[in-house]
C-alpha cells in the first residue's frame, strides 16, 4: 500500500513511519496540512493516517474538503482526543478507523490491513489462488501446503496482485505502492521483485502483458 501520514509530532511520526516501512508499504510522511494536500494531488495513496490537530489548522476540515470532492480514499483518524463525541465527527466526517493515542504499533498494522482489504473489496483474510493460500491477516502463503517465505517487498507487492485480482498494473502504479516520493528507485526493481515472486511462487504467479505492466496469474491453472 501507498500510505499518506499527516503528523506533526516527530517522535510518534518517525516511529509511525517506520512500523509502515517494516511491513513493506510505500510511506510518504508530512507534518502541515499545507503539505498533505499537495501530496494527495501529486499522487494516489491506498490510505491516510490523518493527525486531527495540526499547526495549520484542523484534520477534521482536510478531511472534510477531501470527501467533498468525491476523494473515496481510506482516512484512519490518530488523535489524542479520545471524547465520544469526537470519535462521532471524525467518522461522520468521513473517517473509516479512528485510532487513540497512546497506540500500539502492531494494532495500527493490523487495522490498516483490515482497512486495505475491505477497499480491496475482499474483507476475508483468506484467499486461495490454485495451489496458494494466501493469510492476508498474517502476511503469510502456502504453495501445494508448503510456507513460503517473502522479505517485506515481495509481501507488498504480492499482495498488491491479491488484493487486485482482475486489474492489470503497470510498472509506475506498483513503484508507487510501493515507495515514498524520495525514494530511489532502480529502473529494472520491479523486474526484480516480479522475478523473485515467480522462483519463489511459480512462473505462473504473475503474468506479464508485454508493454502495459503486470497482474496475477492463474497459478496451476495454465495462465
Amino acid at each position: 500500500m501507498r500510505i499518506l501520514l499527516i503528523e506533526d509530532d516527530p517522535v510518534l511520526g518517525m516511529a509511525v513511519r517506520d512500523q509502515i516501512v517494516a511491513d513493506g508499504h510505500g510511506a510518504d510522511w508530512v507534518t502541515r496540512l499545507a503539505d498533505a494536500e499537495h501530496a494527495v494531488h501529486a499522487a494516489a495513496f491506498d490510505l491516510i493516517l490523518l493527525d486531527l490537530m495540526l499547526p495549520d489548522g484542523r484534520g477534521s476540515d482536510f478531511l472534510r474538503k477531501l470527501r467533498s470532492t468525491g476523494d473515496a480514499t481510506p482516512v484512519m483518524v490518530l488523535t489524542a482526543r479520545d471524547q465520544i463525541s469526537d470519535r462521532i465527527a471524525a467518522l461522520d466526517a468521513g473517517a473509516d478507523d479512528y485510532l487513540v493515542k497512546p497506540f500500539d504499533l502492531f494494532e495500527l498494522s493490523a487495522r490498516i490491513r483490515a482497512v486495505g482489504r475491505r477497499y480491496a473489496g475482499n474483507p476475508n483474510p483468506l484467499v486461495t489462488l490454485g495451489d496458494i493460500e494466501v493469510d492476508l491477516a498474517a502476511r503469510s502463503v502456502r504453495r501445494a501446503g508448503q510456507a513460503v517465505a517473502l522479505t517485506a517487498r515481495e509481501w507488498a507487492l504480492f499482495e498488491a496482485f491479491v488484493q487486485r485480482p482482475h486489474q492489470l498494473m503497470s510498472k509506475p502504479q506498483l513503484e508507487e505502492r510501493l515507495y515514498s516520493f524520495d525514494a530511489e528507485v532502480e529502473s529494472n526493481t520491479i523486474e526484480v521483485y516480479v522475478a523473485r515472486l515467480r522462483k519463489k511462487l511459480g512462473a505462473d504467479v504473475i503474468e506479464t502483458v508485454r508493454g502495459m505492466g503486470y497482474r496475477l496469474g492463474t497459478p496451476g491453472g495454465g495462465a
